[in-house]
């Protein structure tokens, strides 16, 4: 019996010392002699010479002057990797992807072919009608509660300012309260709706963003304020406006600009994503560096052709680009953004 324990816990040990020692140093040097940057999580680094990211994983970026990746539902959280399992009958998957389209999306033809829907959008919204009714804000909030206590509760200036209202409509949330004697002490998530209702009749044609402002000690400070125009208005109220104008011809979107990975975290983007979004960088470059929109938008096409790559070395899928190195080159090329 003492033969076998002996026997069995050597050939333990072996086996650890394999599996846990022996296997993992040999990947280790391997990694380390013949592919050091793989091994170490391809991390590059900026111009100061300080890690900026990985090649692996997607990160945000908000300039203009740099192209952007693909949407993602863990939020460029390398931790957090995850798709949204949305299935394509939800809403809150076409909120999402109208969200995304509104500031992007452009006229297939006619006489604005080309342009940009995001100023019609503005100049509906203060409008103040849709399908026919006035205030756009309002059926908003009734149509989409959810959106609506979502918007309360995604800022704690969004809640503060709902409190604020409140302090200020005493006669409306008694009304509330009297409807709702289940809330006798409603937050600022229960007044959502009520909220906007109030607001778009108060305020026909706008709706609150953030701004900067000066505080009372002089200080740069955020505050929220009625706005006509701006990307909240273009994105929020893409899809109503899309549904008051079912005959306007948009040109097609790249899918990917739309749609998450199933990681949440793919750092690339196709060939057409990003000739998309060329216009945008380019122009914003030039505007930057005040030196000809054609020469710049030709140099940043080069940097998309020298930085584009197919799997398989070709063999397979479409041509596509790493965002980070692609804005890492642009970085090198033209500086940091204004």
């Amino acid at each position: 019996m003492s033969k076998i324990i002996s026997k069995s816990f050597l050939l333990l040990l072996f086996a650890v010392a394999i599996c846990c020692v022996l296997y993992p140093a040999v990947l280790l040097a391997v990694g380390q002699v013949f592919f050091p940057f793989q091994a170490n999580g391809s991390i590059v680094n900026g111009p100061d010479g300080k890690p900026v990211g990985s090649l692996l994983i997607a990160q945000p970026f908000t300039k203009d002057e740099y192209f952007q990746p693909r949407p993602s539902a863990a939020s460029y959280d390398g931790s957090a990797s995850s798709s949204s399992a949305l299935a394509a009958s939800n809403y809150a998957l076409r909120d999402r992807v109208a969200r995304t389209l509104g500031p992007i999306v452009k006229y297939a033809d006619g006489p604005k072919g080309g342009q940009l829907v995001a100023p019609d959008i503005e100049t509906w919204f203060q409008h103040d009608v849709y399908q026919g009714a006035p205030h756009i804000l309002a059926q908003w909030a009734s149509m989409h509660t959810a959106d609506a206590t979502a918007w309360v509760n995604t800022d704690s200036l969004h809640i503060g300012y709902v409190a604020d209202w409140a302090k200020a409509h005493t006669d409306v949330v008694a009304q509330f309260v009297k409807s709702n004697p289940s809330i006798p002490q409603p937050a600022p998530s229960d007044l959502a709706v009520t909220f906007f209702q109030t607001f778009s009749n108060e305020n026909p044609g706008k709706f609150l963003s953030p701004m900067p402002d000066t505080g009372a000690d002089g200080k740069a400070v955020t505050v929220i304020k009625p706005v006509s125009t701006g990307g909240d208005i273009q994105s929020i109220f893409f899809d109503m406006w899309r549904l008051d104008h079912p005959n306007d011809s948009l040109q097609n979107i790249p899918g990917d600009m739309v749609t998450t990975s199933g990681s949440g975290l793919d750092p690339d983007i196709t060939m057409q994503n990003a000739v998309y979004q060329l216009d945008r960088v380019s122009s914003k470059w030039a505007a930057d560096l005040k030196r000809s929109p054609v020469e710049i938008r030709k140099e940043v096409e080069n940097i998309l052709e020298k930085n584009s790559f197919a799997p398989l070395d070709g063999l397979a899928g479409e041509m596509m680009v790493n965002v980070l190195q692609v804005n890492l080159d642009l970085r090198n090329q033209y500086g940091t953004p204004q």
